[in-house]
């Protein structure tokens, strides 16, 4: 059974509610439901490692990001 995102209404939403549905169905998942993350997501998470690794002055405190996306919305 293949789902739409017409089924769902979802094609009606716009990007913000969209995303605000991803955060409600990701915390509807219990903390022990079996999931296994795609290859490229395993992938994904071991090139930014790298990067990070080859040059961790590149990263930015939590704090400083929050604050800066605070003051442009």
């Amino acid at each position: 059974m293949s789902l739409t995102l017409s089924q769902f209404g979802i094609d009606r939403l716009d990007a913000q509610q969209r995303v605000e549905l991803i955060g409600l169905i990701w915390d509807s998942l219990p903390n022990d439901a079996p999931y296994t993350p795609p290859d490229w997501h395993i992938q994904e998470l071991e090139r930014r490692i790298v990067a990070a690794d080859a040059n961790p002055g590149a990263a930015e405190p939590w704090e400083t990001v929050l604050a800066r996306l605070s003051r442009s919305s």
